[in-house]
């Protein structure tokens, strides 16, 4: 959820100090990304040349029993890893991975590094009684566990609870619940209202990290857009919540509804959590002047940095969370990131991986297209893609480039896995790596089995018992291999 304050309350000077040096960043992140090194002084030169990927995995704590551990500050003492940080739960916590170059063995090693540090994590667990369990939603996790008792310490987090109910209050009638859920499933309607942010913490994701340079960024940041909807159906690990079979990535609706509200909105309300306006036109400076002047400050930390630190900015795009996110970095030079938050967390480390794999490669096959495909399909469209593949899977009828039409799973197989590869094979990855992973998201699309289908399979076959599906799928996760292979026991 971002970088730590030291503040829970604040004052209107606050407000007024912070946005004036937001507006200041702003300014000069313009000047830094539309400017010559050399010529204008204040211009830091971005970081160019080849693709670089990195990750972000959340997972939960859970006891043997697979209910949520909220332990995450013995755990996180005792793991002693700056790369392990907590997440807005107790019972949560995410692991970061170094970011590699995308060329040669770069995919293995971004497995073969996070299956070091998921081992060493998994052990510190266990020496605590407890374990580790990555999954979009934890199917045990119940309603009333959700408190504010159950928020990690961090001044941050508290202070954004608050500060998001402040916006709600002044836009909702007195008397009506701010935050809740209503989300419709097959065949059942939940609907709940909730006093705090803490229905975020239902939701854990594996975030997939792109540094690209200034001149690829628009084209590769639609090219982001555009990919959502079959990565989201790929990796659908969400099922279940509070016990209702909802969406194959129930997620999606549950981290929108968590800080915003079900809808409908308010009209003065701008969703912090959001599939976007519209394509990138020209840069990616249009998302943070959109970020300065759409979006309320809701953490007006007074922060003791030059401007050139961009503190104010980046704190500030943190508190936005739209599913593909710019991303400002700093070490070791100035980059730009996309950071594409649509998949969820599982089920296994392979499996994560293929899924990046998938991303790096159709981004890159869409994005170097002489054609924008952006171009052939409408925003409408590709959002309404989106939520059909959240909601259905890889079933999901979609409206594609040069209006093809069909099923996700058709698409997936005639057109999207073969450029995926294409793309691969443009960045000169490894050609055995990129048959490994391919091969698992050819069976898994082949299969129709991703992490949603089995949790739905198994409780057709087992019934619904959530203590039950959650045991069966941690068994299965621990083994290792793909979820397409995983039976049903």
């Amino acid at each position: 959820m971002g970088q730590e304050i030291t503040c829970l309350s604040f004052s209107d000077e606050d407000f007024t100090e912070f946005k004036a040096r937001l507006q200041q960043e702003t300014d000069l992140l313009e000047r830094w990304l539309a400017g010559v090194p050399g010529l204008d002084p204040a211009c830091r030169p971005f970081a160019q040349g080849s693709l670089v990927g990195g990750f972000e995995l959340e997972a939960w704590l859970v006891t043997p029993q697979g209910e949520p551990a909220p332990i995450n500050s013995a755990y996180l003492e005792a793991v002693n890893n700056p790369l392990v940080v907590p997440e807005l739960a107790r019972f949560n916590i995410e692991i970061n991975g170094r970011p590699q170059v995308l060329v040669g063995s770069a995919l293995r090693q971004l497995q073969q590094e996070l299956a070091q540090t998921w081992a060493h994590c998994c052990r510190v667990a266990e020496q605590l009684q407890a374990g580790l369990v990555m999954i979009g939603i934890l199917p045990t996790l119940q309603l009333q566990q959700l408190t504010l008792e159950m928020i990690s310490p961090r001044k941050r987090y508290l202070a954004l609870n608050e500060q998001i109910l402040n916006l709600h209050r002044r836009e909702q009638p007195s008397g009506i619940p701010p935050l809740g859920l209503a989300i419709a499933g097959p065949a059942t309607l939940l609907r709940v209202t909730h006093p705090n942010v803490m229905l975020e913490a239902a939701t854990t994701s594996f975030q997939i990290h792109l540094q690209v340079s200034p001149h690829q960024a628009a084209r590769y940041f639609n090219a982001s857009l555009l990919v959502s909807a079959p990565l989201v159906a790929l990796a659908a690990n969400s099922p279940y919540l509070f016990g209702h079979d909802l969406w194959a990535e129930t997620r999606i609706p549950v981290f929108e509804q968590a800080l915003d509200g079900p809808p409908p909105l308010a009209p003065t309300h701008q969703p912090r959590v959001t599939f976007g306006q519209g394509y990138v036109q020209e840069s990616l400076m249009e998302l943070f002047w959109e970020n300065l002047h759409r979006y309320p400050v809701v953490l007006p930390q007074r922060l003791a940095a030059a401007p050139s630190e961009l503190a104010h900015l980046r704190l500030h795009n943190g508190t936005i969370w739209r599913w593909n996110r710019p991303l400002i970095g700093l070490e070791p030079i100035p980059h730009l990131r996309i950071e594409q938050r649509v998949a969820a967390a599982g089920p296994t480390l392979p499996d994560m991986i293929a899924n990046a794999a998938f991303y790096f490669g159709l981004v890159q096959a869409l994005g170097s297209q002489p054609l924008p495909p952006e171009q052939e399909l409408s925003f409408a469209q590709c959002r309404a893609n989106f939520y059909a593949a959240a909601r259905f899977g890889l079933e999901a009828p979609i409206t594609w480039l040069k209006g093809w039409q069909g099923s996700l799973r058709q698409l997936l197989l005639q057109e999207l896995l073969p450029q995926t590869e294409a793309g691969l094979a443009q960045l000169d990855l490894d050609p055995q790596d990129i048959q490994e992973y391919l091969g698992i998201l050819r069976a898994r699309v082949e299969s129709g089995q991703n992490g949603a289908t089995w949790q739905r399979r198994y409780v057709a076959r087992h019934g619904k018992d959530m203590q039950q599906l959650t045991c069966a799928y941690w068994e299965r996760q621990r083994q290792g291999q793909p979820v397409h292979t995983w039976d049903l026991g």
